[in-house]
């Protein structure tokens, strides 16, 4: 049976629609909202008289209303009610058969065979979809905008190419897919916008690690050092070599380590407490004007799949409806078996952490042996760059997998409600994800070069000597490693979501294609001969948005957690964003079958995931500036010589008299005395190091909570709005309601009967005696 065509859904009779709305929890319309909708750059723009070239006037702008949740007795108290083909909208026609095609039993519950999707991953179906409203290509001849479909709408005016530098359009977003795709595109908008002040920062810093480069003293005085400074070799077959042969990778380094680092560090993550706050203004305001503020409390219903293999029902405690339920110590009994699943994933990703060290120290061994003097010099930069690049191979792999088995437990763990199994999915991938992309990078800014020892005695993890940070620091490596697996996560991630999705159309119509003889064109929609459901089928499967939320949050923490190594990050995270925003939209609304709607109130757990990693950002920069950055030792150093002169001869120690290695007296990076032993500049600056930790931390928090708590979450004009809706939906689902009018009018007759009974009584009692004072009448 069809169930949706180019104009909506007609398959379900009105009765039904009325039931499963009433089932579901649709919001309908009671009165028109007649405030405008404002935006806050607009006003500020409009106010500085600068022209607004983000501005357009996009058509068919969905209006706004108040609304209340579907009651069909009630049905004359609504908008619309009238008209039965445009009472319930597209996307809610979808939602309710949609629900009655998830719920419909195909065989035996216990086996759990219910719903259509269940049909569709057997292959028994090969496909449930809704239609998308017509093409997405422009008419050839010049029409009215009023007149276009709403999917040409999304393409002219959001998915081209040439809307780069415009807002959103997100009620037609909204109106078209659903709450849960417009919020995801608001919250990628919205933090698209606030990384434009970050990256303008970032690039400053880097401009200032730039002129540091040039007038850096101690910079100076290594590159002309010559041979002054003799180092120990860095492994046990190399050779002695020079200070001054590293003197552009020092240069290199103050790109990234320098004092302008500091102040990033305490502005970005201020800037992720207040773009966390605002985002929670904005949602707030999405929710409530999208009508789904209550969505997660009270309107959201059981999961189809957990309806049917529930083996028992209890009351709602809030609706007071009958609801399936699984006992909660049968799902903690699975929790834990997929708990320990992850930790088995961990130490498996921590396992080839550390095949990845040997395999950068044995590269370095094996270089060093060719006898290439190019190969030689360069041997650390090839072993820590390839290690990146197969950390990032490994990365990819492990991802997919886990991924997959992830999945296959939350299912199994019986969750009630979808947004309960979202959260519980997003949070076993994103603590896999977190160990897997951030445990090389915390490795490199807190680990490497800590525990090599020193000349003569040095320790060795498996018979090979610990791997000791490059001769300009670790905080170069840190960085480099960061844009090795940041950018290159980020430019494979646009090419797969460039190239993939259309070499997987091609070989979808590739293989659906009817005769040998036929060809196969570009755009399936405008493809002759084909009905809409066939031009449809034709197009991808919507994957859903976990990888594009994943891959948005996991880069939020490469431009906070590690921002003191890396100030150029919000500049590639704004570049890659703003690709990202047109990819995903041009994937939607070319690329993908229309997706079922699906209602959200918020961003769901991300939201929480990344208010910990801001917090976490705030204690990784603060030991990230303390122990892997020269800042302190040069400000200890400034502080007690009054300059920078001698700062290289500083940091280096003496190799001890027992190093046999040879006659020749050589150098190492350390505060440590000729017995390996650390100097009393050494306790001193690791006080000061602690110090700063401890002061950093507490007063970067403590400004965040003041943000925090001078921001509220929900604007006053919602609430206003949140309580005068209230009052109009106990108003229209009022069981006295009509009672209450009546008797109002009645009691309004009487009152004016009586009135005038009084002044009948009044006027007759001042004929019969007018010399009688005129009294009250009630």
């Amino acid at each position: 049976r069809t169930l949706s065509n180019e104009n909506g859904p007609r398959g379900a009779p009105w009765n039904v629609l009325c039931y499963y709305a009433e089932e579901i929890s649709v919001r309908v319309p009671l009165q028109a909202v007649t405030t405008p909708i404002s935006i806050w750059s607009e006003k500020i723009l409009e106010k500085l008289h600068i022209p607004n070239i983000m501005a357009q006037d996009v058509p068919n702008l969905p209006p706004d209303y108040y609304t209340c949740q579907f009651r069909s007795n009630k049905l004359e108290r609504f908008l619309g009610h009238e008209n039965k083909d445009t009472f319930f909208k597209t996307t809610q026609r979808h939602q309710i058969l949609y629900e009655i095609l998830a719920r419909t039993p195909y065989g035996s519950l216990k086996r759990g065979e219910v719903g259509i999707g269940r049909l569709v991953s057997e292959h028994v179906l090969t496909a449930a979809f809704p239609l998308h409203e017509g093409p997405f290509e422009m008419p050839k001849t010049p029409v009215d905008p009023q007149s276009l479909n709403m999917r040409q709408i999304l393409h002219h005016y959001w998915a081209r190419w040439a809307c780069w530098r415009k807002y959103q359009p997100l009620d037609h977003i909204r109106e078209y897919f659903g709450e849960k795709i417009a919020l995801y595109f608001a919250w990628l908008g919205f933090y698209t916008g606030w990384l434009l002040p970050a990256a303008v920062v970032g690039f400053i810093i880097f401009l200032f690690g730039i002129w540091l480069m040039v007038t850096d003293v101690a910079a100076e005085e290594l590159c002309t050092s010559g041979d002054t400074f003799v180092m120990c070799p860095l492994c046990n077959i190399c050779r002695y070599w020079n200070l001054s042969s590293i003197c552009y990778t020092y240069k290199a380094g103050l790109l990234f380590d320098n004092g302008g680092t500091v102040f990033f560090s305490i502005f970005m993550s201020l800037w992720a407490v207040t773009f966390l706050e605002y985002w929670k203004r904005t949602s707030s305001i999405l929710s409530h004007r999208w009508d789904c503020s209550e969505f997660e409390e009270i309107e959201e219903r059981p999961r189809p799949e957990f309806t049917a293999l529930a083996p028992m029902t209890v009351r709602n405690p809030v609706t007071g409806a009958e609801e399936p339920y699984f006992p909660e110590t049968q799902r903690l009994s699975r929790t834990l078996t997929g708990n320990m699943v992850i930790i088995l994933m961990i130490a498996i990703v921590l396992i080839f952490l550390i095949a990845i060290i040997l395999y950068r120290t044995i590269l370095s061994i094996i270089i060093y042996r060719s006898q290439n003097g190019f190969f030689i010099f360069s041997a650390g930069r090839i072993a820590s760059l390839t290690g990146s690049m197969l950390n990032l191979l490994v990365i990819l792999l492990l991802s997919r997998l886990y991924t997959y088995l992830a999945q296959i437990l939350t299912r199994w763990e019986m969750h009630r409600t979808q947004t309960k199994y979202e959260d519980a999915f997003i949070l076993k991938v994103f603590i896999f994800q977190f160990v897997n992309f951030y445990s090389s990078p915390v490795y490199i800014a807190f680990f490497k070069g800590r525990f090599v020892g020193y000349p003569g005695k040095y320790n060795t993890l498996l018979g090979i000597r610990n791997e000791d940070c490059g001769a300009s620091g670790c905080l170069i490596e840190l960085a480099q490693e960061l844009l090795v697996i940041m950018v290159g996560k980020q430019v494979i991630s646009n090419i797969q979501e460039f190239v993939l999705p259309k070499l997987k159309a091609w070989w979808h119509r590739r293989k659906l294609k009817p005769a040998p003889s036929q060809e196969v064109i570009d755009e399936p929609d405008s493809e002759p001969g084909l009905s809409p459901w066939e031009a449809n089928y034709q197009l991808l499967v919507c994957e859903g948005l976990f990888d594009e939320y994943l891959e948005m949050v996991l880069q939020f923490g490469f431009i906070t957690i590690f921002v003191a190594a890396c100030p150029l990050a919000p500049l590639f995270a704004l570049i890659n964003n703003w690709v990202e925003v047109r990819l995903d939209a041009q994937k939607f609304v070319c690329e993908y079958r229309r997706p079922v709607v699906e209602r959200a109130q918020d961003i769901g757990i991300w939201l929480t995931i990344l208010k910990f990693i801001s917090y976490l950002a705030v204690i990784t920069n603060a030991f990230l500036i303390a122990f892997t950055s020269d800042f302190l030792p040069r400000l200890f150093y400034r502080y007690t010589t009054g300059g920078m002169r001698g700062y290289v001869n500083f940091t280096l120690s003496v190799a001890p008299a027992n190093y046999t290695q040879s006659h020749m007296t050589c150098r190492y990076r350390g505060l440590k005395d000729d017995k390996g032993q650390p100097t009393q500049d050494y306790y001193h600056l690791l006080a000061i190091r602690l110090s700063f930790v401890i002061i950093f931390e507490h007063v970067v928090l403590l400004i965040g909570r003041i943000i925090d708590w001078m921001v509220p979450d929900i604007p006053e004009e919602v609430e206003i709005k949140v309580k005068r809706e209230h009052y109009m939906a106990k108003e229209a689902l009022a069981e006295n309601q009509s009672l209450s009018r009546t008797v109002l009018e009645e009691m309004e007759r009487q009152i004016s009967e009586l009135r005038h009974r009084g002044r009948t009584q009044s006027a007759m009692n001042d004929i019969s005696s007018p010399e009688q004072e005129d009294k009250p009448t009630v």
